[in-house]
């Protein structure tokens, strides 16, 4: 795939979204669904790579990039991941002088939902990918009632889904 198409296709993916895993709806749709040049494992790999290392939530940008090109597939996924930072200061102190409007905090409040709508139907697909037996069930649900019923950390939730991973493969 071209460098360029790809920085221009990522940056859609980061610039319409407003927080790290918003984009992945976009992402999933252009590079598995339209282009095929990423599979759904890929795309689950890359989100797991950014996950696990410190840095903004759309860090697996990187990582998408590094799948589709390479290197050079790295630093477009670097370029796109940060030039909307440089978008968005202007963006935001022109909103934010009028952001007790009613009609930009009902825009507001719709993208919210439209964000949370769009997460929601990409994690259906990467889920039919990842759960392929009961543990990875056990494990997904486990997850997902920790971080609706506590305020701990996720770290701990990759921690304890890595240990139980390698316990189940050593006991296997």
């Amino acid at each position: 795939m071209n460098i360029v198409l790809l920085y221009l296709l990522l940056l859609k993916a980061t610039a319409t979204s407003f927080s790290g895993l918003t984009s992945l709806p976009v992402v999933r749709n252009d590079f598995v669904v339209h282009r095929q040049v990423l599979t759904d494992r890929q795309l689950n790999a890359a989100v797991v790579a950014g996950r696990s290392v410190p840095g903004p939530n759309g860090l697996y940008i990187v990582s998408v990039g590094y799948f589709i090109g390479g290197i050079p597939g790295a630093c477009a996924g670097w370029l796109a991941l940060v030039s909307p930072a440089f978008l968005m200061i202007p963006l935001l102190q022109y909103v934010g002088a009028r952001a007790e409007r009613p009609a930009v905090r009902s825009s507001i409040q719709s993208l919210t939902l439209a964000a949370g709508g769009l997460i929601a139907s990409a994690t259906i697909p990467l889920a039919r990918d990842a759960l392929h037996g009961p543990l990875s069930v056990a494990i997904a649900c486990g997850s997902f009632v920790f971080m609706v019923f506590t305020d701990h950390d996720t770290l701990w939730i990759i921690l304890g889904s890595a240990i139980i991973g390698l316990l189940a493969g050593l006991l296997v």
